[in-house]
């Protein structure tokens, strides 16, 4: 094996001294697959088995993203499989399925000493580390970054190992032997299989795997309506159906049900309940206390659900959360607080001498909304306990669940379920606690499973929102240069979100300590898109970490929903004051990013862009993520009007360029519903605070979009043969700009505040 720089790491690390990241070897793993009956195991990632059918492990959490079809797709093209014959599983844990990227990645929250020795994706101590700790997680994009290429070495392995199996038989060399639709063929000879495997699985695999020269992508061709795909979601038929099984519908014999009222956000303890309430009651199976909760185990979840309002529980509240107060922690810290300078180009601030142009912008509190609220089952028995959830870290909500009964992991079993829905809220794992503790406590006088699920209003409650932000953005203009951007300065006035959601999903910290913990730290995480893909010589960004009195958690989008919009909305605002036309203002700034102005060229000619003059009501706005070698780009072109109902978005129409597309049907699917979500962002999904409960406590007080508020959504991919990119976020980030920018287009008012109710639209 050879040793990089970074495989041998001397000097002051985790523990100072001399540290040999886990030893240098390579690692291997047994195989994870428990075969059934008449199947056969190849690697850790698919079974073949004697009717032909290939099932595919899949480590990722699906919450609507399509990872459960796209990891299958790349092993049935691979393999040469039959896509009628692919099945689908849910990975155990084990190190085989290590998300290195994504610990990379996130070094800085496992390893917040020193993450510069892990911050690369080939980092071995990242390596190890995700390994090790069966580190699995579904966030950042990562899947195909992390497994597309195990995936193929596996399919490919056992491809060999079958071609091999029929050129024996046929006596024929295996290099004219091809593997296709389900099939091993050489000349007019054919072998299934179903007919191969049970002797091909005996073989020795093949080393290197033999890996395809060419391996199939999915190219768009400009301006072709969507239509079928060779490789329809597999968990298509049963989600139509009705069928599909999520975490709450998880049903077993002699399961109680369970409710839970939490106190106000942060440092809230339970004083005290009236059990009087519902003394009595043969349908109530168990009352439980939390430390800052109070549950009841009924025989269904409604009976639950009575009771424990019934009780009136009462709590402590040390923090009272008042979104008054929040308001004026940003009012101070925009203008004047602390920052931390994250990024710098050029000559960063130094190159400012005046302030041409300054403007603030402002995003409150998002929601998660996620259709199906906290749902988990356990079952506590003879000291083990069994888990149903969706998470998106199932290995550290198995951690929590087992610390929180003094399990050990190992006494833990955990079962992935599909999300419905997340948006990065199931990487959170406070559910799982609190069912383990559920579990535990009723069965005491008997084993019997238990479904613990939230309430819409405990949803809202107990879960901590995206972060509100504050951009102040300023710029020096190029004399005589028409508007042209000499230097800009960023600041950003944004909680350390990532450290305080590093420190609960990596330390299992309470959200009070998590965010204790995390206070006054520079997060270069939730800044991340703000600084400015255009070529502005001299830029730089800061980050004030700002305390706003509770939590905060990731959200699809994260940094980009908020950064995206302050960036695009300063830009448009800056060619307004010139009288630029915005979309060759932009292309005059990109400099040498070709990939960004194919995608604004795009865009503009799906929506027919006319300028954004003369009230025509549309808006521009682009984003980059990830680096401008291999990161994901998006041009979107939002029409946009005020009507007696408010916002009304008619259109939006989006240019893509994310390389090369493994699934485009999947690739529009992300785009479409990431500019829904992002719709979302610009005219609702937000609350306040008072005294410590959100002021929105169901989703209609949300103002969410309905399937009436929808606009048209017309999405061109720009072929590409660069490394993939997820465009889950891409359409996320870039719609709330777009819009407002349409909205300056069609009243000539500009917003700065998301959402854009708030300013009261």
């Amino acid at each position: 094996m050879a040793i990089s720089r970074r495989g041998v790491l001397v000097g002051a690390a985790v523990g100072g001294g001399l540290l040999v990241a886990w030893g240098l070897r390579p690692r291997t793993f047994p195989t994870p697959l428990t075969p059934a009956d008449g199947e056969y195991a190849f690697d850790a990632w698919l079974k073949i088995a004697r009717d032909g059918v290939v099932t595919v492990a899949v480590p990722q959490l699906e919450m609507g993203q399509g990872v459960s079809t796209i990891l299958p797709q790349i092993i049935a093209q691979e393999l040469g499989a039959d896509w009628r014959q692919v099945a689908v599983e849910p990975a155990p844990a084990s190190g085989a399925y290590a998300n290195i990227p994504l610990a990379a990645q996130w070094s800085a929250l496992w390893m917040p000493t020193m993450p510069e020795l892990a911050g690369e994706p080939d980092a071995i101590l990242a390596e190890r580390y995700a390994q090790i700790s069966r580190f699995s997680a579904t966030a950042n994009g990562t899947s195909l970054a992390a497994y597309e290429l195990p995936c193929r070495e596996a399919a490919a392995s056992a491809r060999g190992m079958l071609t091999e199996e029929a050129a024996e038989r046929w006596g024929a060399p295996l290099e004219e032997c091809e593997a296709r639709g389900g099939f091993v063929v050489h000349d007019d000879k054919q072998l299934s299989f179903a007919e191969l495997v049970e002797a091909a699985a005996q073989r020795e695999a093949p080393d290197p795997a033999p890996l395809k020269s060419e391996f199939a992508s999915e190219r768009p061709i400009a301006g072709a309506a969507q239509g079928a795909t060779a490789f329809p979601r597999l968990d298509l038929p049963s989600k139509v159906d009705g069928t599909h099984l999520f975490a709450g519908d998880v049903r077993l014999p002699d399961m109680v049900y369970a409710a839970i009222k939490h106190g106000p956000l942060e440092q809230a303890e339970l004083t005290g309940f009236d059990e009087g309430a519902v003394a009595g009651d043969d349908r109530i199976v168990g009352i439980i206390k939390g430390k800052r909760w109070l549950a009841v185990a009924a025989a269904d979840w409604w009976s639950a659900d009575q009771a424990v309002e019934a009780m009136k529980p009462r709590f402590s509240v040390a923090n009272v959360v008042e979104s008054d107060r929040t308001d004026e922690a940003f009012d101070d810290a925009v203008p004047s607080g602390k920052a931390f300078r994250i990024a710098t180009r050029g000559e960063g601030s130094e190159a400012l001498k005046e302030r041409d142009i300054a403007r603030r912008y402002h995003v409150a509190p998002a929601l998660h909304a996620t259709l199906e609220t906290a749902s988990a089952t356990a079952r506590y028995a003879d000291g083990k306990l069994e888990l149903w959830i969706a998470s998106q870290a199932p290995e550290k909500a198995r951690e929590a669940a087992a610390k929180a009964i003094g399990l050990s992991v190992e006494d833990v079993i955990l079962y992935p379920m599909p999300a419905g829905g997340s948006f990065d809220r199931r990487l959170e794992h406070d559910h799982a606690i609190e069912v383990a503790l559920i579990a535990r406590e009723i069965s005491k006088e008997r084993p019997r499973p238990v479904q613990l699920i939230w309430s819409r209003w405990q949803e809202h409650l107990a879960s901590p929102p995206r972060a509100p932000a504050s951009g102040l953005l300023w710029a020096e203009l190029i004399p005589g240069a028409n508007g042209r951007i000499n230097a800009m300065q960023v600041r950003v006035a944004v909680p350390p979100t990532t450290h305080e959601f590093g420190e609960r999903l990596f330390a299992n910290k309470t959200a009070w300590a998590a965010r204790r913990d995390a206070a006054g730290k520079a997060d270069p995480l939730a800044v991340e898109g703000a600084m400015p893909h255009y070529g502005i010589p001299h830029v730089a960004v800061d980050h004030v970490p700002t305390e706003i009195g509770h939590g905060t958690a990731r959200m699809r989008g994260n940094a980009h929903s908020y950064t995206a919009f302050f960036i695009e909305s300063f830009i448009d605002e800056t060619a307004a004051m010139f009288g630029r036309e915005p979309l060759s203002y932009r292309i005059e700034m990109l400099g040498n990013d070709t990939r960004m102005v194919s995608c604004l060229q795009r865009a503009a000619r799906l929506a027919e862009w006319d300028g954004g003059r003369d009230q025509s009501g549309q808006g521009l706005a682009c984003h980059l993520m990830g680096s401008s070698e291999s990161g994901g780009r998006i041009a979107c072109i939002a029409t946009a009007r005020r009507d007696e109902g408010g916002l009304r978005v008619t259109k939006l129409s989006a240019a893509v360029d994310i390389g090369r597309i493994v699934n485009l049907d999947i690739a529009r699917q992300q785009i479409e519903g990431g500019l829904i979500f992002g719709l979302s962002l610009a005219r609702g999904s937000s609350t306040r605070y008072s005294g410590g409960l959100p002021t929105n406590q169901r989703l209609s007080q949300l103002d969410l979009p309905v399937l009436s508020d929808c606009p048209e959504i017309e999405v061109d991919f720009i072929a590409s043969e660069q490394d993939p990119f997820d465009p889950g976020e891409l359409g996320a980030a870039v719609c709330a700009p777009a819009i407002a920018n349409a909205l300056f287009s069609a009243t000539g008012l500009r917003f700065r505040r998301l959402p854009l109710f708030s300013e009261g639209l």
